[in-house]
């Protein structure tokens, strides 16, 4: 079929709406030089027919509009990157004339395309490739981010249900948390929401449909609340607006998720913004802060839950004033105090400065954070970096000093060695303490903002393995790992000079195809992982060189030719019993009842049962673990290990009896839990073993432990159960 890209009279009425409303916020920086060019391109491209539909049948070229007036807008891109963006979208080459100033956003921008031509998953050797385009021009990340939240609005009646799918998961993985990272909330936010609508359906519009339904009371609280404190602040004479701010629906799901609640029983729903008119920049810290005392003076605030980003601003450049107060009724409601420069940095990020300062003018933090990933990169981390990078995103910071008053900036939760490897690398490696605010401390002790921190070192300290379970940060995980690394690869290379001493002092000719065979026989997967057990003495050598030479003598006795065999004496019967004809196997690891082999076992995160849909995974060590095709493990094991997953069924009848915990909740009525043990125990060939129950305001909540033997017999249970009456819920974990 043709899919050559032309345009339909709806695209075209689009097309020239999006180009004025470009036109109309660039302003004089967008010249008609600029739109001739791009006019040119695109016309060249739609002659020649060489620009396609995507997977979604989108039009690439009014997609690139919509992107364009996104970024300008969310972003504050300007003309540089809006080039980009149009250009790119029909192919135009970093090397033609006239485009030299946005060569190396278009080079980012083709980077990434031959990554994602080759293969469309975010896997490790993609996301390091990926950050190093990004962080060539950070105007690429800002067009990529933009780029994703067009294409997730654009796909939602789409027919492509798995690419949409692969779409969502990158967009929940990759771009929120980086959009997060920038200060891109907005858009943070979206990417989060429309990933949640497409991978949980059913979740989201339960959420959505419960916001509607509360709507008008949640309004109808949010004036009763704002009313007092609006007076109170005219009368003070500050110019300001207010307004209620919902929750993201992805942000209560997260919520519900971790707390292990329903909708019902989250609290805080909304947040009050106030953000007042300041055309002095400097008094805009005296200004919110006098809007503090007038809020908390009329409500009750929790000083726990003071967050105070006006002395210290985030990475990102947000500042604002974040309090929680007993309102009326009883509840308690955040309050977010800003100024109207401080909104359009929290809603715009970095880029609100850009607008200004030019795209250099902020971007110190943002490259001492992409320099900690390249650190962290270097050192070949693979899967480990990404789960650290996420992480990091979306962590607060922690402020700290040196005696000397130098001030530092890690996550929330750095240690003393962190702290360390942050300085230099040399006094990481030697770290064996450290004093804070004059009081010796060990290198786990956990850093907080406001402490004055003095590193201790000696010179015979070395990095250890179980440094990897203190240090918090990326960037200190990365240099302990090239440690070790360089530490374990001198420590090898030192077991093998010796072992090959050894061989020579006993006069024994080293093979090294029969060491490779016999290191196979010992159980090692890797040679390296051989020497490792030589080094640490776990091996010894004299051993090692008698079952050597067993070795040697099989592979010897393998390799001798077998005796002629005359014609006269071949038989066709003889010859087909000794070579059967191959049968063709499906390649499917079938799991005994009984489950008595030792090459697998049941993964712990889901613990499967017989009846259960499974696939099963090789571990690191060899070993296969089943799980359960809808283990919460399982999306990520398929996408960043998908050549380790194998194809598994039950098989066989057996006496097994396997282990599951339900979770119950209900009322917290008398005799209740008596009527569940006795469903329970009334049931044949099932076991309880464990129950433990936990019970507040009217509702308790327990799990219960049973062996039983299939998903037929549990599906039994869970319905007599829930039966009972003033159970809520019941449900396997």
């Amino acid at each position: 079929m043709d899919n050559r890209l032309s345009f339909s009279d709806i695209e075209k009425q689009q097309a020239a709406a999006l180009k004025a409303q470009l036109k109309e916020i660039l302003g004089d920086t967008f010249t008609e030089d600029d739109v001739a060019l791009v006019n040119s391109y695109w016309q060249k491209a739609e002659t020649e027919g060489a620009i396609v539909r995507d997977v979604f049948g989108l039009n690439p070229m009014l997609c690139a509009l919509q992107t364009a007036v996104l970024a300008a807008e969310e972003t504050g891109l300007r003309r540089d990157g809006i080039m980009a963006i149009l250009l790119y979208a029909v192919e135009a080459s970093p090397e033609d004339k006239g485009i030299e100033p946005i060569a190396p956003i278009l080079r980012g921008l083709n980077r990434i395309q031959e990554l994602y031509k080759k293969n469309p998953v975010i896997e490790s050797e993609n996301f390091r490739n990926l950050i190093l385009s990004f962080a060539e021009d950070m105007r690429v990340i800002l067009i990529m981010i933009a780029d994703r939240v067009n294409l997730m609005r654009q796909i939602r009646d789409t027919d492509k249900v798995e690419a949409r799918h692969n779409v969502s998961l990158e967009a929940n993985y990759l771009y929120a948390p980086l959009a997060h990272k920038l200060g891109l909330y907005k858009l943070k936010s979206e990417l989060e929401d429309l990933s949640l609508k497409y991978l949980e359906h059913d979740a989201y519009y339960m959420i959505k449909d419960k916001l509607n339904a509360t709507k008008k009371s949640r309004d109808a609280y949010i004036e009763r609340f704002i009313g007092p404190i609006e007076q109170r602040l005219k009368e003070a004479g500050l110019n300001f607006h207010m307004k209620g701010r919902t929750k993201s629906i992805h942000s209560i799901w997260q919520k519900m998720k971790k707390q292990k609640c329903g909708f019902e029983g989250i609290y805080d729903l909304f947040a009050i913004r106030i953000i007042i008119d300041s055309p002095d920049t400097k008094r805009d810290h005296a200004l919110c802060w006098q809007a503090y005392s007038i809020v908390t003076d009329m409500y009750q605030p929790n000083p726990k839950r003071l967050r105070d980003w006006l002395s210290v601003p985030k990475s990102n450049g947000y500042e604002s004033l974040h309090i929680t107060v007993l309102g009326p009724e009883q509840k308690w409601v955040e309050v977010q105090i800003r100024t109207e420069r401080m909104d359009e940095i929290a809603e715009r990020g970095l880029a609100a400065h850009w607008r200004y300062k030019g795209i250099r003018g902020s971007e110190g933090g943002l490259d001492e954070w992409l320099n900690n990933i390249r650190t962290a990169l270097e050192a070949g981390d693979d899967m480990q970096v990404m789960d650290q990078f996420r992480m990091d995103l979306y962590e607060d910071e922690v402020y700290v000093f040196t005696p000397r008053g130098d001030l530092f900036k890690l996550r929330h939760g750095a240690t003393v060695l962190d702290f360390a490897y942050n300085i230099h690398t040399n006094i990481g490696n030697h770290c064996v303490g450290a004093r804070i605010n004059g009081k010796i401390v060990s290198i786990r002790e956990e850093l907080h903002s406001g402490d004055q921190v003095e590193i201790i070192t000696q010179a015979n300290q070395r990095p250890k393995q179980d440094w990897l379970t203190i240090v918090k940060t990326g960037r200190a995980k990365s240099k302990v790992r090239l440690a070790l690394k360089e530490t374990q690869t001198s420590e090898l290379q030192m077991a093998k000079e010796m072992l090959e001493r050894r061989f020579k002092n006993k006069k024994v000719e080293l093979d090294e195809s029969s060491l490779f065979h016999l290191v196979k026989r010992l159980g090692f997967k890797e040679m390296s992982d051989f020497y490792r057990q030589v080094a640490d003495g776990h091996l010894e050598p004299n051993g090692i060189i008698e079952q050597y030479i067993e070795q040697r003598d099989i592979d010897l006795r393998k390799n001798t030719p077998a005796p002629t065999q005359s014609a006269e004496a071949f038989s066709l019967d003889e010859a087909n019993t000794q070579h059967p004809t191959s049968t063709t196997q499906d390649d499917v690891l079938v799991i005994d009842r009984n489950l008595k082999g030792l090459d697998y076992s049941l993964a712990q995160c889901c613990r499967p049962i017989y009846g259960d849909d499974i696939f099963g995974f090789v571990t690191i060590s060899g070993g296969i673990k089943i799980h359960r095709a809808n283990c919460p493990n399982a999306p990520e094991l398929r996408r960043r290990f998908g050549y380790r997953i194998v194809k598994a069924q039950w098989s066989g009848k057996g006496s097994s009896q396997y282990s599951i915990t339900l979770r119950v909740i209900g009322n917290d009525d008398i005799g209740i839990v008596n009527n569940i043990t006795n469903i329970i125990s009334k049931e044949e060939h099932l076991i309880m073993r464990s129950i433990n129950i936990d019970s507040s305001d009217g509702l308790f909540r327990g799990t219960i432990t049973v062996m039983l033997d299939d998903t037929s017999r549990l599906q039994s249970l869970l319905r007599k159960i829930a039966t009972v009456r003033g159970v809520k819920s019941v449900e396997r974990m």
